[in-house]
């Protein structure tokens, strides 16, 4: 059974998370590409779709954790450090996607024409915000790649590496 449940939380994190990380990435340069040509409606729906992926499959990404706790309890690993420090991290990550990441890119969205049927006026939207987008981005992914390096190395791990 651990086998089992350790490859579904594999699986789903590869399937969640790597879509998140991958459009999360191309978003910022996206809308960059978006605000500079307002009239170009595929540049918007660019930027609309990438701010979708990220929704759906942070959505989804809900179900790494969820596995990865039964997958340590059945490993009986709980209470391990690299795994106490993974759950710590993995909730960061999540923190920094809802309230850094997606707000953000629905605001350069909307400001793209991307969503809502916008207008695909920029106002207060500047190369400055989209550049912070790509700086919570890049925390975003540090912080997973973190995670998968504790996941593979476990440092201190009796159950071996």
């Amino acid at each position: 059974m651990t086998k089992f449940l350790l490859a579904v939380h594999v699986l789903a994190a590869i399937i969640a998370i790597g879509p998140v990380t991958v459009a999360a990435s191309m978003f910022p340069p996206a809308a960059r590409r978006a605000l500079a040509a307002p009239d170009d409606a595929r540049a918007a729906e660019t930027v609309r779709l990438l701010h979708r992926i990220c929704q759906v499959y942070a959505a989804v990404g809900i179900a790494v954790p969820v596995f990865g706790f039964f997958t340590a309890g059945a490993m009986g690993v709980l209470g391990d450090a690299w795994l106490i420090v993974s759950i710590a991290l993995t909730v960061l990550a999540a923190l920094v996607l809802v309230v850094l990441v997606l707000p953000r890119q629905e605001v350069l969205a909307e400001a793209a024409g991307g969503i809502g049927g916008g207008t695909g006026t920029v106002g207060a939207v500047t190369r400055r915000a989209t550049v912070r987008l790509a700086m919570f981005t890049g925390i975003f992914n540090l912080l997973w790649a973190t995670v998968t390096v504790l996941m593979i190395v476990r440092p201190g791990s009796t159950t071996g590496a």
